[in-house]
């Protein structure tokens, strides 16, 4: 299984663990492969509606562009939406993290498995939030 389709089924796997908890869920056709501005999932509640960039990760640390997170802080904005990134790290399942937490590493942006737990939350508690 290539990149792209590790993506798509994380994106899935997590779409559907967020129904599973009362969110509505969809995934946006053509995310990350298009010019427009987007993001991965559109998810919410009544008081609580997110876009959410989804990222995989087998290493200690997950580094982003930070294109990319500029365009879906812009893509929220127009929406209403929160922004969040939704990170799932081998043996630590999905955590999300605000952007603005994210580290800046002078060439892009990075989380490491370690800093998740201090700077996002757990799928477990971001439901219950």
């Amino acid at each position: 299984m290539g990149n792209k389709e590790k993506g798509s089924a994380a994106e899935r796997e997590l779409l559907h663990m967020l129904w599973r908890e009362g969110f509505a869920c969809v995934r946006v056709a053509g995310s990350g492969s298009t010019t427009e501005l987007s993001c991965d999932l559109i998810a919410g509640k009544k008081t609580r509606k997110y876009a959410i960039e989804c990222k995989t990760c087998k290493e200690s640390k997950r580094y982003l562009n930070s294109e990319q997170i500029q365009e879906l802080l812009k893509f929220s904005e127009i929406l209403g939406l929160s922004p969040i990134v939704a990170v799932k790290f081998n043996h630590k399942g999905w955590w999300f993290i605000e952007p603005e937490k994210l580290e800046n590493t002078g060439k892009g942006l990075a989380i490491s498995a370690e800093d998740i737990s201090e700077k996002g939350i757990s799928f477990e508690n971001f439901v219950l939030k």
